[in-house]
C-alpha cells in the first residue's frame, strides 16, 4: 500500500475508510477496474478485426484510395490493440507492485510517488523530479516518419 496513504489512515483512522480501493485489485474499482475495461476492449477489438475481412474494409470492387483507406483502417485498429495491451502489461506491474508492498514509491530516488500523481496515472513508477530526469536523459530527437 502506498506509504502516504498508511500514514494517513493513522492520522485519520476509520474516516478514510475505502480510500485505497483506488490501488486495489478488486473488480470494479482502481486498477482492477481499468484491467478489467481493458481486456474487454483487447478481447472486442481483436473479435471485430476476425469478423472483418480486409475485403469488407476495402469494398467490392476497390481502387487505389479504397485499398488505402482499409490499410489506415487495419494499422489503427492494430496500434489500438497494441497501446491497450502495453496499459494492460503496465496495469499487471502496478498489481505487482501493490502485492510486493514498494506501489507508490520512486524506482529510482525511493521516495513517495504524490497521491494526485497515482490518482492521475495508477501505473507511474518514478516521483515526478525523477520521471522529469528520465524524460530529458531518454528523449529521443523528433524525426519524421512515414
Amino acid at each position: 500500500m502506498h506509504a502516504a496513504l498508511v500514514r494517513t489512515r493513522r492520522s485519520f483512522g476509520s474516516e478514510l475508510a475505502g480510500v485505497d480501493d483506488a490501488f486495489s485489485r478488486r473488480p470494479g474499482t482502481g486498477i482492477g477496474a481499468r484491467r478489467e475495461a481493458l481486456e474487454r476492449e483487447i478481447r472486442a477489438e481483436v473479435g471485430r478485426a476476425r469478423d472483418q475481412t480486409y475485403g469488407e474494409i476495402a469494398g467490392p470492387a476497390p481502387d487505389p484510395g479504397d485499398e488505402s483507406l482499409a490499410d489506415l483502417i487495419v494499422d489503427l485498429d492494430t496500434a489500438e490493440v497494441t497501446r491497450d495491451l502495453g496499459e494492460l502489461r503496465e496495469l499487471d506491474t502496478a498489481l505487482g507492485r501493490i502485492a510486493e508492498g514498494t506501489y507508490g514509491q520512486c524506482v529510482d530516488c525511493g521516495r513517495d510517488i504524490g497521491l494526485e500523481r497515482l490518482g492521475a496515472l495508477p501505473t507511474a513508477v518514478r516521483c515526478v523530479d525523477c520521471q522529469s530526469v528520465h524524460e530529458k536523459t531518454f528523449a529521443q530527437p523528433y524525426r519524421p516518419r512515414l
